[in-house]
């Protein structure tokens, strides 16, 4: 027998109302409030947690601060803090059934894609642990035989973490895992839309060995909570995935206490098909490319750019095989893709896609919001391709971060180059050849943080991800995810002092 939403919901949802995890202890708001999550597959209530105010941000901040300047994290060795790490992969992999579940219920998605979540999310922390012990610093040839140089890394500080909804925990833990890894203490914030399997990771790490007041836990809105966490003095880094319009608002707020950053803020990422391209595997992945998860993902390959001699055989293929993907819940075997997030972001797709017709695009299929059956408890919306795309189009400029394709079409390797860059974007994009020369040079002139050649979307922990352009500062993952939350110090020795005898004279020695 299936299991219903209501049902599984019925036996995730928590006793406790929780949400605010500080020093160690999970609280109350100060003003008592709460808010309901609810799936988003149909409505059906999921958890009621805190709804924290600015002045809890604050108290979560101080908590924060404290173990930092005082508490024992930061003085652990690495090898020490990654031994920790790897135990919270261990938990995550124990626990994995209860965090997918809750990350499946937060969001819609099927429950097999939350699952690869975890196992994701796993190797994140793995990933972290092992690494967090392999740079003590490097020593620096000074060319000098009476000076020891050296560059050692330490702690950043506080850092404020902000997640998104479409990957709650997965997002939190491309954060969370190098904070730690680093020495650092944090808050963090997740979607008031999808907090559960944050509030499980606070449990998660307490019983991992992290000390009381290093993880704090603060869920509300960005709106409440933001502001703190962006311009107190006492934070040192906000590390944010989000939209672009968050992003700037927390830039500007972060700019008077000149503290560190690091966005990903999404992209409008174009996968290139050439003519010679392997004609299965491109359909199959340009579907994917885009219509995983329903579009909500920051990489999605929102922007179909194929070569004009197969763009209409190939469309018409992609839109065959999208009419064919179904919709369902997240414990609905016979689904393929989920609902969106809210009734107020399925509106915005939909009004995304009318913009498009509007000015000239085709729609070739989707483009409604299903009212009968099952679907209409739900903020579901279908696959959609639109056609006959020109530059300077909203669907090419902005992001829908819904299951809309677009198309383009070009002429030869130049033009499909330009057409790829032809965006102030730059977080990922993919091109399908057979020709490897042409491969590289295309990956090659791609302005994109991650570029796939005959393949879209897999990423690994210790490889960098993040964007040029406004997709973004700095990057999560691989070495440089871990630099962002180090400050990087060089430490001169001089093993034999002696007056420099700059300014002359002779020394004038100890006084009596």
């Amino acid at each position: 027998m299936t299991a219903t939403v209501q049902d599984t919901a019925q036996e995730a949802r928590q006793q406790t109302t929780k949400g605010l995890y500080i020093d160690g202890a999970w609280q109350r708001a100060a003003d008592g409030g709460t808010t309901t999550v609810r799936c988003p597959a149909d409505g059906s209530e999921v958890a009621v947690v805190v709804s924290a105010t600015a002045a809890d941000a604050e108290r979560a901040i101080a908590g924060a601060r404290a173990s930092f300047d005082g508490g024992p994290w930061r003085r652990l060795t690495d090898l020490e803090r990654g031994a920790v790490l790897l135990k919270v992969a261990d938990l995550l992999e124990r626990d994995k059934a209860a965090y997918a579940r809750a990350e499946a219920l937060d969001t819609g998605k099927r429950l097999v894609e939350a699952e690869y979540d975890i196992d994701d999310i796993a190797a994140c922390f793995r990933y972290f642990g092992k690494v967090a012990g392999l740079e003590a610093g490097r020593v620096i040839d000074t060319g000098r035989a009476n000076a020891v140089s050296r560059v050692v890394y330490e702690p950043l500080g506080v850092c404020a973490l902000i997640a998104p909804w479409n990957y709650p925990l997965l997002q939190a833990a491309w954060k969370v895992a190098p904070a730690l890894a680093a020495g650092n203490s944090f808050v963090l914030k997740p979607s008031e839309l999808t907090p559960s399997t944050s509030i499980l990771l606070m449990e998660t790490l307490a019983e991992a060995g992290v000390p009381a007041g290093v993880a704090n836990l603060v869920t509300g809105t960005g709106r409440t909570v933001g502001g703190p966490l962006s311009s107190d003095p006492r934070v040192d880094l906000v590390s944010l995935t989000g939209g672009l319009s968050t992003g700037q608002a927390i830039m500007a707020a972060a700019a008077p206490t000149v503290k560190r950053v690091a966005f990903e803020l999404g992209g409008k990422n174009p996968n290139v098909v050439f003519a010679d391209a392997d004609w299965d595997a491109a359909v199959d992945n340009a579907l994917t490319a885009v219509f995983l998860h329903s579009g909500q993902v920051c990489s999605a390959g929102a922007r179909l750019v194929v070569e004009e001699s197969i763009a209409e055989r190939f469309v018409a293929e992609v839109v065959e095989r999208a009419r064919r993907i179904r919709m369902g819940g997240p414990f609905d075997p016979a689904a393929e893709t989920g609902p969106l997030i809210s009734a107020h972001h399925r509106d915005q797709v939909h009004a995304y896609v009318q913009a498009g017709i509007a000015e000239g695009a085709t729609l070739l299929c989707g483009g409604y919001i299903p009212d009968e059956g099952a679907l209409a408890d739900g903020f579901f919306y279908p696959p959609t391709v639109l056609g006959n795309c020109r530059s300077g189009m909203t669907v090419l400029r902005e992001e829908s971060f819904g299951p809309v394709l677009t198309v383009e079409t070009f002429r030869d390797e130049a033009e499909a180059i330009a057409i790829a860059n032809d965006t102030e974007y730059g977080l990922a994009g993919a091109v399908w050849t057979s020709d490897a020369s042409r491969a590289q040079r295309v990956a090659g002139a791609l302005r994109h943080g991650t570029v796939w050649i005959n393949d879209y979307h897999p990423y690994v922990p210790q490889a960098e991800w993040g964007g040029f352009g406004k997709s973004g500062v700095g990057r999560e993952l691989g070495r440089s995810g871990l630099d962002e939350y180090r400050e990087a110090k060089h430490i001169w020795q001089n093993i034999a002092p002696a007056p420099s005898g700059w300014f002359g004279g002779e020394p004038s020695g100890p006084r009596e």
